[in-house]
């Protein structure tokens, strides 16, 4: 079942992307707001992030109904979790639309991140509920911002995504077993839904995921990091912090490109939330990379970060603890270089 859900995900994304893409070029492109310009300063669609809502929402009904004895609609964790998800894809189409506000934003995404908690959907760092749930908003607000910022050219985003729920993926079934429940289901809808998205995504693109992609996406992967990576299982209850290291390797790229962005504009007393072409992305390719090799580059970094993360899980069962620090020497060598490489290499001046 798992690999039927796998290939509709792929089939209902590539069917989804390819109408999106035809209606954008014929009532779709009314409204000057249905494209955007980006680093390749060429107005495309920045609808792609529709279809990721779509196989979202097509994945739980057929789970729904091919599912026996399991009503997930009574699930409150599920409930908050599609609540949730529905309200961020909600918000990142009025950004897309309507270029909606900052605060309304953050408005939103702190609402993403107290519904989960309170539908039992929490980071077990501290086990105190009033820190853990402040974490756990923080951490929803984090990821859906990183990821959005990390949306800056071709593939990226999506490619990032791909390795990131692989960890979730195969990291639960380490320490779980192979199951067919609905948030494995999910994971591989998702996982189909990306693949499907970067045949149009990967240089040179035809569709953008746009603030609707990348601010549903965002909250899927911070929700699933939850469940797969920061609370990795009752063997970890004496030593949780494993479960923050395990995640950090898993979120290498964006975790690395988000906190050199943040750095530098902050070193230039700029808002980290001003958008620019001042990502590592970016400057791989003032430092003579094309595009396509930015890719292959983060790529590579996603694939070694989920299969890191998922022998620090594979150790963690195993009960050899102390050997996960070892594993965080492999985003500390990323950022060096990615940071390196953005003062070595600065944005050309106009």
């Amino acid at each position: 079942m798992i690999a039927y859900f796998l290939f509709g995900g792929i089939l209902i994304s590539l069917i989804s992307n390819e109408l999106l893409l035809r209606f954008s070029q014929s009532l779709g492109i009314r409204n000057k707001n249905d494209v955007i310009v980006r680093w390749s300063n060429q107005s495309k669609p920045s609808l792609g992030g529709v279809s990721f809502f779509v196989v979202f929402i097509f994945g739980a009904m057929i789970f729904s109904i091919v599912s026996v004895g399991e009503n997930i609609f009574h699930r409150v964790d599920y409930v908050g979790f599609l609540a949730a998800a529905s309200m961020a894809f909600l918000m990142g189409l009025a950004d897309d639309a309507y270029n909606t506000r900052p605060y309304f934003k953050l408005f939103i995404q702190i609402s993403c991140g107290v519904l989960i908690v309170f539908t039992g959907t929490i980071i077990d760092l501290t086990h105190v509920f009033y820190i853990d749930a402040a974490l756990t908003i923080v951490w929803v607000i984090a990821v859906m911002n990183s990821l959005n910022m990390l949306d800056n050219m071709d593939g990226i985003t999506g490619t990032t995504v791909v390795f990131i729920l692989l960890s979730c993926l195969f990291g639960g079934w380490i320490l779980y077993g192979i199951n067919s429940d609905v948030w494995t289901i999910s994971i591989v809808s998702m996982i189909g839904a990306m693949l499907g998205f970067l045949r149009y995504n990967i240089h040179p693109s035809r569709i953008f995921m746009g603030d609707a992609g990348s601010q549903f996406i965002g909250f899927f992967v911070a929700f699933f990091a939850i469940k797969f990576l920061w609370n990795i299982g009752p063997i970890t209850e004496n030593h949780s912090w494993t479960g923050l290291l395990i995640t950090l390797v898993a979120f290498t790229p964006a975790a690395a490109d988000t906190l050199t962005v943040v750095i530098n504009r902050l070193k230039r007393g700029q808002s980290p939330m001003v958008g620019g072409k001042d990502h590592t992305t970016h400057h791989l390719v003032y430092a003579g990379f094309k595009d396509k090799q930015v890719w292959y580059v983060f790529t590579a970094i996603g694939f070694v970060s989920s299969c890191l993360s998922l022998m620090m899980i594979n150790l963690v069962g195993k009960g050899m603890i102390i050997s996960v620090l070892f594993f965080v020497l492999y985003f500390v060598l990323v950022f060096a270089y990615l940071y390196s490489n953005t003062r070595k290499f600065p944005e050309p001046k106009h």
